[in-house]
């Protein structure tokens, strides 16, 4: 853990961590992620959040479920665990299937951040305009 006196508010978070608000509420709820420091408005987010943020996310890329890594974390933290899940024998990764144009895919790993609507529709518009299919009689 980091002595790292920086404050993040939900968005921040949510943002640097590559989740939703919503996800972060939820990790809350399901007490993966610890509740923020302070009330209402002035509740936020430190370093240690967007730590454990960051490696239930890794878990759950890896192919954990929730629940592994919920017992996991008592494990840590002196509860009881059950046992073990077995290894996983052939690595797993999560990725985004975006399609651009008819025949045209583009395949992102979840790791990597997705730049805004606006420009992945400049992104389509130009893979429709320049990528098309071959037809007979065409160039």
């Amino acid at each position: 853990m980091s002595d790292d006196p920086r404050r993040y508010n939900i968005d921040e978070l949510a943002d640097l961590g590559g989740v939703s608000r919503r996800t972060v509420r939820f990790y809350v709820q399901e007490r993966l992620l610890p509740a923020p420091l302070g009330v209402g408005r002035g509740s936020h987010y430190d370093r240690a959040h967007l730590e454990r943020l960051l490696e239930v996310k890794a878990e759950q890329e890896a192919g954990r479920s929730l629940d592994d890594i919920r017992a996991g974390r008592r494990q840590r933290t002196g509860g009881i665990r059950p046992a073990a899940a077995p290894a996983l024998s052939i690595p797993r990764s999560a990725w985004r299937r975006l399609e651009l144009a008819p025949g045209v895919e583009l395949h992102v790993s979840s790791d990597i951040r997705l730049p805004a609507a606006a420009r992945l529709d400049e992104l389509v518009n130009w893979c429709r305009q320049h990528l098309r299919r071959n037809t007979e009689g065409e160039e």
